[in-house]
């Protein structure tokens, strides 16, 4: 209902504004006749079309070479490089991230104005240990001593859980701290 009656105001403002007009005599048989002279007859001449044809499709060749070879020279990321080489450190780290984030979740929901720079100062730690990783996987890679690289990955886990453990310790004695505290004032 709302629709015709805009359709019925929309008609009304506009009444007096269409061409009405009926076209000259003749009109038809002039568009007639300017049709056909730019008409040219089939297989006669060279369209614009059919000159930008060869160009169009060399285009669309070099688009398709381009992502394919794009695709078969993509190199493996980071991960993937690892796992070739050692496939228990790729499992130990999807265990130990997992961890890791799991324990990181839990921290941040014990940020308050007395724990925050605690948090703060244990996020930077993480980063740095997740830096010096990140070179670790770069070393083992690049064909380092697998083994010492290796050693020091899982060191590197161990020390950023270590690192956690300590922060959610340093959290609880402050706010154990804090109620303590509360509890003595007295009114």
């Amino acid at each position: 209902m709302k629709d015709e009656r805009y359709i019925e105001d929309l008609f009304k403002s506009l009444e007096g504004q269409f061409d009405t007009e009926l076209p000259d005599p003749g009109h038809e048989e002039r568009f007639r006749a300017r049709l056909q002279a730019g008409q040219k007859p089939k297989g006669s001449g060279l369209s614009l079309f059919s000159l930008w044809q060869p160009y169009a499709a060399a285009a669309v060749l070099l688009v398709f070479l381009t992502l394919g070879f794009l695709v078969i020279n993509q190199q493996p990321d980071m991960e993937s490089q690892v796992a070739q080489i050692s496939p228990e450190i790729s499992q130990t780290n999807l265990y130990f991230t997992s961890l890791i984030e799991e324990q990181v979740k839990i921290l941040r929901t014990e940020d308050s104005p007395l724990t925050n720079k605690v948090l703060e100062d244990a996020l930077a730690q993480l980063k740095i240990l997740e830096d010096d990783y990140t070179k670790m996987e770069r070393d083992l890679v690049n064909g380092g001593n697998s083994k010492l690289i290796l050693s020091a990955m899982i060191t590197n886990f161990q020390t950023r859980i270590a690192l956690l453990k300590d922060v959610q310790e340093q959290i609880e004695m402050i706010k154990n701290f804090n109620t303590e505290e509360n509890e003595n004032i007295s009114i």
